[in-house]
């Protein structure tokens, strides 16, 4: 079966905007021409792709057509580098990527500064799309097709992805000394856990749950502060607002100053970290492959 290309870019840039109109204009035809082509290709597959709502969504199918849409597209920006000879006057290559917020508040920028690094004459520059992801559940941006490679603790290979360890990011559970008088003068027992505050990244953060299923043997519900912020866990815990689990590497400092205590010392919670990308012989994503082991090497444990 043959695809059109104009048709699976409509289709892309639909899912990878959220909407018909921004795919619109990110291609520069009309709203009608995007919506046209979107279902001269379901028509061609005989299968809903897009899940008109807001934002758009692919379905099972759209995401097989979406990856297959992305892959061409990195080829064909290796190939027209082939040919040329240079990246000079090439269209920037976007890398669509998946990274867990604590690494990318803590090592991840080092490595797409490191691959985005101007190379005369060598090759296209690389523009990002950043995808936000809990590191236990970013594998799932693969399958869906919206990203190329993924900083994620599934070791587990996605179909057509390679996997390299990086490292161990280590957490600590961290609170202000003046929070741990408050809540844990009598020590860190299940009883005060279940009354004490803990601060949450979001519904699918569960580095608090499972320290305190550790030392309590337990399920507990104690009051929750939502906060999606790398750095605002570390600045909350500083603040007193409550306990939470912060990498070391955004809480050393403070850790190193006294200025935040462990809650039970020598209790780490290690998690594994993985990149899992895609299996192309395109050079934006070996580079940016490299640089994100490089990165990792120098700011995880073994």
């Amino acid at each position: 079966m043959h695809l059109d290309t104009a048709q699976l870019a409509a289709l892309a840039a639909v899912l990878e905007t959220g909407s018909f109109e921004r795919a619109a204009v990110a291609l520069h035809v009309t709203r009608s021409a995007v919506s046209q082509r979107v279902k001269l290709l379901e028509e061609r597959v005989g299968q809903v792709l897009v899940r008109r709502a807001a934002p758009c969504t692919p379905t099972e199918a759209g995401q097989a057509l979406l990856r297959h849409a992305q892959q061409m597209a990195l080829s064909e920006a290796d190939a027209l580098r082939s040919i040329a000879g240079s990246g000079a006057g090439l269209a920037p290559v976007r890398l669509a990527l998946g990274v867990n917020a604590d690494s990318l508040a803590s090592w991840f920028i080092d490595a797409m500064a490191q691959a985005a690094e101007p190379t005369p004459g060598a090759a296209p520059p690389i523009t990002f799309d950043i995808h936000v992801e809990d590191q236990d559940h970013s594998s799932e941006l693969l399958r869906q097709g919206r990203v190329m490679a993924a900083v994620t603790a599934d070791p587990q290979p996605v179909q057509g992805c390679q996997v390299v360890r990086l490292g161990t990011m280590r957490y600590r559970a961290l609170a202000s000394p003046a929070f741990m008088q408050r809540h844990f003068a009598h020590g860190v027992t299940g009883t005060a856990l279940a009354q004490a505050p803990v601060l949450v990244f979001n519904r699918k953060d569960a580095l608090q749950e499972r320290f305190m299923r550790r030392i309590a043997r337990r399920e507990l519900a104690p009051p929750v502060h939502w906060l999606p912020s790398s750095q605002g866990f570390v600045a909350a815990s500083l603040a007193g607002l409550g306990w939470g689990m912060s990498p070391d590497q955004l809480a050393r400092e403070a850790i190193d100053a006294g200025h935040l205590v462990e809650l039970v010392p020598g209790k780490p919670v290690d998690v594994a970290l993985y990149w899992q990308f895609w299996r192309l012989n395109v050079q934006a994503l070996q580079r940016m492959t490299q640089a994100v082991q490089q990165a990792a090497k120098a700011a995880l444990l073994p």
